[in-house]
């Protein structure tokens, strides 16, 4: 499979960073070629404007929307990391995917508002988190991430399996970081194929 994966975070030298390169390891371990999508290092700009507005998706696409676009059109996974950032994504991935997953390229609700106009792909979320998670989980706040990226957005994206896995305690002890470095190359190691939903 060719996997891309998608990074959102301004430092290089972040957690994050090291989980996207982690995973990639091992899904290059696995023999899936990776690409990187860094979109604060390649200066992607998130805003939702007039001009996406006036470009329909169908007939006119933005020159950076139609790059990205045609990196998912290569892949056969994606998975999304970024930290958990007030209970949600950070702006820059929210901006991705508000103008990356158009209407008319990505879903248009007129047959059936669950499928996806994609074809299947693989998806994963790698979630880093200061929060522990009975925290999360007493809360609500993993069965709402679950609700809304999982069932909603992903199905959007037409990603078929889902996984998503928040990394607990990434802002932790060196053991803990490293414990969940080691979980994001298992996670690459063992990404399933694309599930071919009717």
């Amino acid at each position: 499979m060719h996997v891309l994966t998608i990074l959102d975070h301004p430092n290089p030298a972040s957690f994050s960073a090291a989980v996207a390169q982690q995973f990639m390891q091992g899904a290059k371990a696995a023999g899936h070629s990776v690409e990187l999508a860094d979109l604060h290092a390649e200066g992607f700009d998130p805003r939702w404007s007039m001009a996406d507005i006036e470009a329909d998706g169908r007939t006119t696409t933005l020159s950076d929307v139609r790059n990205e676009q045609e990196r998912i059109a290569r892949a056969d996974a994606i998975c999304l990391v970024f930290p958990l950032f007030w209970w949600g994504m950070p702006s820059m991935t929210k901006g991705w995917v508000d103008r990356v997953w158009t209407w008319g390229w990505a879903y248009n609700q007129l047959d059936d508002s669950e499928r996806s106009l994609q074809r299947p792909r693989s998806g994963v979320l790698l979630i880093p988190a200061g929060a522990r998670s009975d925290e999360m989980e007493n809360a609500g706040y993993l069965a709402a991430l679950d609700t809304a990226w999982i069932k909603g957005t992903f199905g959007y994206f037409g990603l078929a399996p889902r996984r998503l896995e928040v990394l607990y305690g990434s802002t932790g002890s060196s053991k803990r970081r490293q414990s969940l470095l080691e979980k994001s190359y298992q996670v690459g190691l063992t990404l399933a194929p694309p599930q071919h939903t009717e």
